[in-house]
Formats: structure tokens, C-alpha cells, sequence
């Protein structure tokens, strides 16, 4: 099985946005247990979730660590409108831009998970 699991939320929201994160993370590792393909990609305000989770009080820290090796990456593009970049490459996660959009540095292309018939999650 191959899933995706993309992170929206944004962190500023508050405790829904905690708990969708959380779940995310939850299904990631679920997948890594059962030895699924799965990736965790950061997009548009989720791109901030990052340097929040790094964070070793952060509640969600120790499951982000646990999980690590299936985080793909935040999309560049987002990280850039949301002012997510340095946080982004300051926890060494890559900016993804393997898809062009005008006005933006790049930003990641989910609709390939589509094409490649991935489980597609969005939190």
C-alpha cells in the first residue's frame, strides 16, 4: 500500500489544528509499521508545522521524531507565502518545487500521488 499524507493545518489555529497533525502523524507511523510506502508532505499553512514540531516541549515532538524518515518535505512555494522558509530549512526538511506554478519558486506536486494511484490524506 502507498499513502500520502499532506498536512494543511496550521499550527496557529489552535487545538484542532494540534489534533489533525497528531492524527496525521499517527497514520504515518501506522503505515511505517505495517511496512506501507508513505509519505508526509507539508503544504500551504502546514508548512509552519515543522519548526513547531522540532520543538522538543512541542507534545506532538516525539511522534514527529519517530516518523521522521517518511517526511518528504514542505512545498517551497507555500513555505514562501506563508513565511514557513527558514523554519522549514532550519529543521533540514527539503523545499519541494517539482512543480512549476507562476509566480512562486515552485511548490510540490501532490496530483502525482493521484496519477501513481497513492491513498491520498489530507489533515
Amino acid at each position: 500500500m502507498k499513502t500520502a499524507i499532506i498536512v494543511m493545518s496550521d499550527p496557529k489555529s489552535g487545538d484542532e489544528a494540534l489534533g489533525r497533525v497528531f492524527n496525521a502523524l499517527a497514520v504515518v507511523q501506522e503505515a511505517q509499521q505495517a511496512g506501507d510506502e508513505v509519505e508526509l508532505v507539508f503544504n500551504g499553512a502546514g508548512t509552519r508545522w515543522p519548526q513547531e514540531l522540532a520543538n522538543p516541549v512541542h507534545p506532538a515532538h516525539g511522534l514527529y521524531n519517530a516518523v521522521r524518515e517518511s517526511v518528504r518535505g514542505a512545498s517551497c512555494g507555500c513555505a514562501a507565502v506563508f513565511g514557513a522558509t527558514a523554519g522549514v530549512e532550519s529543521c533540514g526538511l527539503p523545499l519541494l518545487k517539482d512543480k512549476a506554478l507562476a509566480g512562486t519558486p515552485g511548490i510540490s506536486n501532490l496530483r502525482r500521488y493521484l496519477a501513481d494511484g497513492w491513498a491520498t490524506l489530507v489533515f
